[in-house]
């Protein structure tokens, strides 16, 4: 992928998006858990669930994780996962694009590999948070590139200005692998007794972990949803690229989902580049 042209008279591009979590309709505690910053070489401030931000001086990040685990150590769990996510971002802030093939891969990487070893951590020390565990889809927007990293079946979409909807991220799941394999189609997937074993997350007693990272030229016009395995759960592909492309609200989302299924937590961001 060629490096997008970025005239230096042109605008600096402007982000804006739209965060919403849901317990859902019948469990008792969300273990759902979402993320926005933008950032600096030298601060990391927290945006609301809603806003407009240029991305003259500052990068982007944000993310929806996902925890599992007995009690609430799910909850726990996913709250480690978006928390741990500033340590790393500051000194990470403004790589040049010709530099990006060598940097963000790297820096997403060691940024996951701590997160799994807090969590693994907790696990192994606390009876209580034995199994413990989550899934993480993060996105990190800077000038022209939208870089990501991903484990377990949360989802980022792709939703180009002038284009299709593409999933860019693989559910870490065997029905995951069968589905992107062509071997079974959406409503298949969607039906699967063994949709929800996960074959990587943080933590959830895994040895080794092994993200996917990979990163996406964006233009104005551009969208990317970042959501929970919740909203899928409510919701066809289909009806998630209508929604997606209309008004900029996750709730909308969110509570369609809810009112579809709600048989589980249910989170979404949406972000919008213009």
């Amino acid at each position: 992928m060629t490096t997008p042209g970025l005239d230096p008279a042109t605008p600096p591009l402007t982000l804006n998006w739209s965060g919403m979590t849901h317990v859902g309709r019948f469990r008792k505690n969300n273990e759902d858990a979402f993320l926005g910053v933008t950032f600096d070489a030298t601060e990391i401030h927290y945006l609301g669930k809603t806003g407009s931000s240029t991305m003259e001086k500052a990068d982007f990040v944000f993310a929806v994780s996902d925890g599992m685990g007995g009690a609430q150590s799910g909850e726990f769990a996913s709250k480690i996962a978006v928390e741990k996510i500033t340590r790393l971002l500051p000194q990470s802030f403004g790589m040049a694009a010709q530099h990006l093939d060598t940097g963000f891969a790297d820096i997403l990487r060691e940024l996951f590999e701590r997160i799994h070893g807090s969590i693994s951590d907790l696990s192994r020390y606390y009876p209580e948070c034995h199994g413990m565990g989550a899934t993480l889809s993060l996105c990190w927007f800077m000038p022209g590139w939208m870089c990501f990293s991903h484990i377990g079946d949360s989802r980022i979409y792709y939703l180009q200005k002038d284009g299709e909807m593409t999933q860019v991220t693989h559910d870490h799941s065997h029905v995951g692998w069968l589905r992107r394999s062509g071997k079974i189609n959406e409503r298949e997937a969607r039906s699967h007794p063994g949709k929800s074993s996960l074959s990587q997350a943080l933590g959830g007693g895994n040895q080794k972990i092994d993200p996917h990272i990979g990163r996406v030229a964006c233009q104005p016009g551009d969208r990317f949803l970042i959501c929970s395995d919740g909203l899928v759960d409510g919701l066809w592909d289909k009806r998630i690229n209508e929604m997606a492309r209309g008004e900029l609200c996750a709730a909308t989302l969110v509570m369609q989902a809810v009112n579809e299924s709600g048989r589980d937590n249910t989170t979404a961001l949406l972000i919008e580049v213009c």
